[in-house]
């Protein structure tokens, strides 16, 4: 996957540059576990072990909450959308064309 990877030569980013690549290809790793983890408990029946794997998809979420609070902690970017667009109630594309 080109995301894994760098797109330009290591030397050459600056350290927040690096620990954002870090943080947002861990972020999609999260969610890519907690993905896996509803599709695999949506598909089992054995209750306990659909208990296991619902606990399992909901730690992968909190991690990956927790990324994004670092990500908005950290950049000024994300800092404003984040802000924009979470915990609001409405229409979600409505705030974008303001």
């Amino acid at each position: 996957m080109s995301s894994e990877g760098l797109h330009a030569p290591r030397e050459r980013l600056r350290a927040e540059t690096l620990a954002m690549h870090q943080a947002i290809v861990s972020l999609m790793e999260e969610l890519e576990a907690a993905d896996w983890y509803c599709q695999r408990a949506d598909d089992c029946d054995d209750p306990a072990l659909k208990a296991v794997l619902q606990h399992n998809m909901r730690e992968e979420i909190e991690h990956a909450a927790m990324i994004l609070e670092w990500l908005r902690r950290s950049s000024g970017d994300f800092d404003r959308q984040l802000k924009k667009f979470l915990f609001t109630d409405g229409d979600i594309t409505a705030e974008e064309e303001d």
